[in-house]
């Protein structure tokens, strides 16, 4: 069988992009997914996302599902959220302004040019000014689920801190068992501009944009009184995006994320089953 399939990228945030509206995309060959995901062997990715028919065609136009490079399924993925938006207006299945059917939930999405604007589910489980034991010592941060669960720390110097290593303990603490957690390291740069380093989930390891973790960052520190909005967020790739919002006395609410989803190329994979 051959797959088709479009090369993505959000701010440096990469993905394998298929139309699986016939649902012919093996999504249970953990294996093989893992192999395209690789960097050297394979495509290389942070992420597979397919097109699929919405569940309920009245609530989206298409379904977004995103697949780990280790071929787990995430139920969101804001990079990748803005590069399906513009592939699937590409390809005639959605408007300029759309409505994308995640694990997270509704998504609304608005092509701006070459950026794409996405208007996130509201944020959950807050929690602010919290402590975690790890094996140097103590680590203050707060966490949000901004789509999928992220913890973020703010540090005085994001490009000295050892992402790889404290993201890793904080990504598999127990705190955050069974299903963990992404880990965030920003460092406030202006009254609405922020720095971040992301560990991210299911990648394992840091990553060169995290569209979540860009979002939970602005928003901790929106919460934490430390930027207003709208935050100006400059992240490993160096792309800035940016994340705006209200906030309300029970979290934040009018979520949103403008950053870019550009084509890299486009291929065939072979797959024997």
């Amino acid at each position: 069988m051959e797959i088709h399939f479009w090369k993505m990228h959000g701010a440096g945030n990469d993905f394998i992009m298929v139309d699986d509206r016939t649902l012919a995309f093996p999504v249970a060959d953990r294996e093989w997914i893992a192999r395209m995901g690789a960097r050297r062997t394979g495509v290389g990715c942070e992420g597979v996302i397919l097109i699929q028919r919405p569940s309920h065609p009245k609530e989206a136009d298409f379904r977004m599902r995103f697949l780990n490079p280790d071929g787990g399924e995430a139920d969101m993925c804001g990079n990748g959220a803005r590069c399906v938006a513009r592939l699937a207006h590409d390809l005639g299945v959605a408007a300029a302004g759309m409505r994308i059917e995640t694990g997270a939930g509704i998504l609304h999405a608005d092509i701006v040019g070459q950026q794409v604007r996405l208007r996130m589910t509201r944020p959950r489980d807050w929690r602010l000014n919290a402590t975690l034991v790890l094996r140097k010592g103590k680590l203050e941060y707060s966490s949000v689920n901004s789509g999928v669960p992220h913890v973020v720390v703010e540090v005085p110097h994001v490009e000295k801190t050892d992402v790889a290593e404290t993201g890793a303990q904080v990504r598999y603490h127990p705190d955050f068992a069974p299903a963990g957690t992404n880990a965030n390291f920003m460092e406030i740069t202006g009254p609405q501009s922020l720095r971040i380093r992301t560990y991210e989930r299911g990648v394992e390891g840091e990553t060169l944009a995290c569209g979540t973790g860009i979002v939970a960052a602005a928003l901790i520190a929106g919460k934490r009184g430390r930027v207003k909005p709208p935050v100006q967020v400059l992240c490993s790739s160096g792309e800035v995006l940016a994340v705006d919002y209200q906030l309300t006395p029970e979290g934040a609410d009018n979520v949103t994320l403008l950053g870019p989803a550009a084509y890299v190329y486009k291929g065939t994979l072979d797959y024997a089953g």
